[in-house]
């Protein structure tokens, strides 16, 4: 790592000092050295970003710095554990707006990545829209019966792999120095928040996993009435070329077009919030970047469209479980079993107070029963659930925090359609079916099911464990004086026991 990209990150604090980006921390909560620094990178701030919002001074600076950048806010956006809550939300409005690239540049692209199959895409628009990482423009594909059919073209800016990599060896020679000069931040994990963002980085830019995920998320959803996504066309599809169908819809904010066309909005708000539970708790699999330009409402079924699958969350069967627990236990007002819960999954510490965590939980759930949607502060809600995380040791799980930032986003979203929206009423009836399937005789079948796999692997293991045995006697018998063979049988009769037992152990799990 040279000296390249210490001036990269030189560069950017710079941008950050004077765009107003260090206004937002707080100097009274730090050591006076630092306090020292920060009223030094201030002299440099913009007189004129002191008149503007905070939002608005963060995101300004993150876009001038480009796509690492903004994708690097979005990431901080999911993990309100180490930024904070209201800096994480401030930072979920950090949405792809960026310029589009030179459209002169797209059919050699095109060219370049599919081939004589580029040659199927006609009449190209202008770029729809241009994000941090792609544009996307729409196209007829020329179909082999001659027909025509509306498409959306989502093609990566280019170059925009090399600016990732460089940018990133800045993050991390930044991260290092901070962890190295600043003790107080490592509790933080700067490397690790950087590590996040290039695994992250890496996913998005290469479009043949977004295609995946799309494919994945519509058989799990092809049942499914109120949600839907664009059907693929795997032909049309690169690392950095992404083609789906066309989506006719209404974008989900535009509030007077969903009037006009007589879509009923509070449907819309149940849709969505329904949809979304079941998703993450029956699938395990959901978006987890629904913020409100990639959300559409179908003016023909008027239910919702999503597009834009970049980013996906993915949960544990163990780990919906505890999610469908958690909602209903807060439903119902059962503040004991929430907290049980978490000590059974391990979040809290064995040494802590299941009794202390009881009401600390039912300090957050009862002024949110009865209120609407519209009276809830989700900011306040998730300052106290970090608060009880550190009061109560709790380990950070980061799949459980991207899905909490995105289930607060899809909360704002429909409440955006329905100020009136009962979260927790509209929440019961999925959790609920979800629950009845699980501990009724479904659930036990697959339960069962998952046992007896798991014995049938176990027995399949024992006649290589019998000859794994023989091998190792044998070869001890070569180095050593030979035992009898009686000796050989009965250490090979005691691994075959060993397995049985394991196999009985597994079995009578089911009981």
């Amino acid at each position: 790592m040279g000296l390249s990209a210490y001036l990269r990150l030189f560069r950017a604090g710079f941008v950050l000092a004077r765009e107003g980006a260090f206004s937002l921390i707080e100097a009274k909560d730090l050591p006076a050295p630092a306090r020292l620094a920060l009223g030094t990178l201030r002299l440099v701030e913009r007189g004129a970003v002191r008149k503007t919002g905070r939002v608005e001074r963060l995101t300004r600076a993150l876009n001038r710095l480009g796509p690492t950048y903004v994708k690097f806010g979005q990431t901080l956006a999911t993990r309100p554990d180490i930024v904070g809550p209201e800096i994480a939300l401030d930072l979920s409005a950090l949405q792809d707006r960026m310029a589009p690239f030179d459209p002169a540049l797209v059919p050699a692209m095109l060219k370049a990545a599919l081939g004589p199959k580029a040659d199927q895409l006609l009449e190209l628009s202008p770029p729809i829209a241009a994000a941090s990482i792609a544009q996307v423009h729409k196209a007829q594909l020329l179909q082999a019966d001659g027909r025509m059919l509306p498409v959306a073209v989502k093609i990566l800016r280019p170059g925009v792999r090399e600016r990732f990599r460089h940018d990133l060896e800045s993050f991390y020679a930044g991260a290092r120095l901070a962890e190295r000069l600043i003790p107080a931040l490592r509790r933080l994990k700067p490397v690790m928040v950087v590590e996040t963002l290039d695994r992250s980085a890496r996913l998005e830019l290469d479009l043949r996993f977004e295609a995946a995920a799309i494919s994945e998320f519509a058989e799990n959803i092809a049942e499914d009435e109120g949600f839907a996504v664009p059907a693929l066309e795997w032909d049309l599809v690169a690392p950095n070329v992404l083609t789906t169908s066309w989506i006719d819809g209404i974008p989900i904010r535009d509030s007077a077009a969903l009037d006009a066309a007589g879509i009923d909005r509070k449907l819309l708000a149940a849709h969505l919030m329904q949809s979304f539970l079941r998703h993450a708790i029956r699938d395990g699999f959901f978006h987890a970047d629904m913020h409100p330009g990639n959300l559409f409402a179908d003016p023909k079924t008027h239910g919702v469209i999503a597009v834009d699958f970049g980013i996906m969350g993915r949960i544990t069967p163990k780990e919906r479980r505890f999610l469908a627990d958690i909602i209903y236990g807060f439903i119902t007002r059962d503040y004991e079993m929430i907290a049980q819960r978490h000590f059974d999954i391990g979040y809290v510490p064995k040494d802590q107070s299941v009794g202390d965590f009881t009401l600390a939980l039912r300090s957050i759930g009862e002024p949110l029963q009865g209120r609407l949607s519209r009276e809830i502060s989700m900011a306040r809600v998730l300052g106290q659930l970090f608060a009880i995380t550190d009061m109560f040791k709790m380990q950070a799980r980061p799949e459980l925090i991207l899905l909490q930032k995105t289930m607060v986003l899809v909360e704002g979203v429909a409440r955006a359609l329905d100020p009136d929206l009962d979260i927790w009423k509209i929440s019961e009836p999925v959790v609920s079916d979800w629950l009845k399937r699980q501990i009724g005789p479904a659930g036990r079948i697959a339960e069962i099911r998952t046992h007896i796999d798991t014995a049938s692997q176990t027995l399949g293991m024992i006649p290589g464990l019998v000859v794994r045995a023989n091998i190792a006697l044998d070869d001890y018998e070569t180095h050593r004086a030979k035992p009898p063979r009686l000796m050989n049988s009965l250490i090979a009769i005691t691994c075959v026991l060993l397995s049985l037992a394991s196999l009985a152990f597994l079995l009578g799990g089911m009981s």
